[in-house]
């Protein structure tokens, strides 16, 4: 897949003079790569931590009385 993205002019200069213009696409999908999978891994603690309050578990089960709002679903 292409993808357009904007780079500032400074960084664009100096990653051309650095990184062969073949090898580009692979620097770019690996960086990428790493940033996504770093933040993947940060949500997956929070919500680790979540799972595991026990006060907030508390909370939303005080509150899972109000799931059922005595309405029956339309079939359409």
């Amino acid at each position: 897949m292409k993808v357009l993205i904007s780079l500032p002019d400074e960084l664009c200069s100096r990653m051309r003079a650095t990184i062969p213009q073949r090898q580009r696409s692979k620097v770019i999908a690996d960086l990428v790569r790493g940033e996504v999978e770093r933040r993947e891994q940060e949500l997956y603690q929070v919500a680790l931590a979540v799972e595991r309050d026990e006060k907030l578990n508390a909370e939303m089960a005080e509150w899972e009385v109000t799931t059922s709002d005595g309405i029956e679903a339309e079939p359409w």
